[in-house]
């Protein structure tokens, strides 16, 4: 193909991706409609679960065994808030136990579906945050935002390796040496976030250890995956790994609306898309109980593990060409 072509492939590729992009935020996040949100309630508890069965279907009721499941439930991020029935003084009343770091968005409409409905029942109800977001964070959309910057940072940097040495490595050394620039990158970035979000700016003011850690994951398993695909695919590759982290990535991370608000395309995205992982796992870093964590820590993981098999066979079954200068990696 001549140059004319595959500069017209190029520019009718960027036109689908930000058509694709266009179509994916808007989409998805235009007319944000809550259904199924989760909110706890111990199984005996019949005047709390009537509450939660006449606000169906924006709310759903998440049955559990007594008052400690429900509010390991609720810092494990099962649950955006628990509703309890209370007696005291022989008067029934409600106590709603939300955790408004997990999403305000999705605590704003559980407190204001269960209060209208408590005042038509002529039920008093009490509300408590037990995981509130930071004082420089009301809206909660820090962390979102700082794996936004995360993830770009670790696919541009595999891109830009791959625009100075070619996206393929020409044998395992120089593969092996890519992996590790990246690391090396993504350890850099990841304590940058943590400083900028910690002592420049003062939004968080603790877990600075855990969000480096955990930043270093997110910009890796990022970096990872977009070098697998770029020594596999080239310059198709970079289009589709906007497309996955990107376009696709970042209404469905659940960090503008959760998942819960979103287009069913949408709303299972989070928990396998890395924007959505690394937003669940510095949310669980930042406020809730590590064992929320775990499947974000997993996830992630196996993404950069999976990048980095993918790019070590590259050089193997598919070895390159065209000869590479010394100083490539």
């Amino acid at each position: 193909m001549d140059r004319w072509g595959k500069t017209g492939l190029l520019v009718i590729g960027t036109l689908a991706l930000a058509g694709a992009f266009i179509a994916a935020y808007v989409g998805g996040l235009h007319q944000p409609t809550p259904r199924d949100v989760p909110v706890g309630v111990v199984r005996d508890d019949s005047a709390a679960s009537r509450v939660l069965a006449a606000l169906r279907p924006q709310l759903k009721a998440i049955e559990y065994a007594d008052a400690g499941d429900a509010a390991e439930a609720l810092t494990r991020r099962k649950v955006y808030a628990v509703l309890a029935s209370t007696d005291a003084g022989g008067a029934t009343g409600l106590t709603l136990t939300t955790a408004s770091a997990s999403s305000p968005v999705a605590t704003d409409l559980i407190i204001q579906a269960t209060t209208a409905a408590a005042a038509t029942a002529e039920v008093p109800l009490t509300v408590a945050d037990a995981v509130p977001v930071s004082d420089a964070d009301p809206r909660g959309l820090v962390p979102f935002y700082l794996v936004v910057g995360l993830v770009l940072g670790g696919y541009l940097a595999s891109t830009a390796l791959g625009l100075s040495a070619g996206t393929a490595p020409a044998d395992l050394d120089r593969a092996a040496l890519r992996i590790g620039t990246l690391a090396v990158f993504a350890v850099t970035l990841g304590v940058t976030g943590a400083i900028i979000t910690g002592p420049v700016l003062d939004v968080f003011t603790a877990h600075r250890p855990g969000i480096a850690i955990a930043g270093a994951l997110i910009v890796f398993a990022s970096a990872m995956i977009a070098a697998a695909v770029q020594s596999w695919l080239s310059l198709f590759g970079t289009g589709l790994v906007i497309l996955l982290l990107v376009v696709l990535g970042n209404p469905g991370s659940g960090g503008i609306y959760p998942p819960e608000f979103l287009p069913t395309f949408f709303r299972g995205m989070h928990r396998w898309d890395p924007p959505g992982l690394g937003t669940d796992l510095i949310k669980s870093v930042v406020y809730f109980d590590r064992k929320a964590a775990a499947w974000p820590i997993t996830a992630l993981a196996l993404w950069a593990l999976a990048g980095v098999v993918a790019l070590l066979a590259r050089p193997v079954l598919r070895p390159v060409s065209a000869p590479i200068q010394p100083s490539d990696l």
